[in-house]
């Protein structure tokens, strides 16, 4: 099994509208993915203004991350209103093989 880890920081004042827009566009598209084993977002507010936003994914393979990915799976995925909501981010994603669960 792989986890997906991407990282990204909003304004706290954003944060729950964000997790809203994530839900309904990032998380619904990794779990609609074959060999999507499942999909959560992590909040922490900093508190200096900005809340941090991880998603976390579990994939049978990297091959099944390709599907939702596409071929260079160390790169994020973003979506049209990210933008508007995020302050930082990265652009790039850390995948772990799950060495026990």
């Amino acid at each position: 099994m792989i986890a997906r880890m991407w990282r990204g920081w909003v304004r706290t004042e954003r944060a729950a509208a964000y997790v809203d827009y994530i839900a309904g566009t990032g998380l619904a598209e990794y779990r609609g993915t074959a060999g999507n084993l499942g999909a959560q977002m992590l909040t922490r507010d900093l508190g200096d203004g900005r809340t941090e936003v991880v998603t976390l994914s579990w994939w049978e393979s990297l091959d099944s991350i390709r599907g939702f990915a596409g071929d260079d799976v160390s790169v994020a995925v973003f979506y049209p209103e990210d933008d508007d909501y995020l302050v930082d981010r990265e652009t790039t994603v850390t995948h772990f093989e799950v060495a026990a669960s």
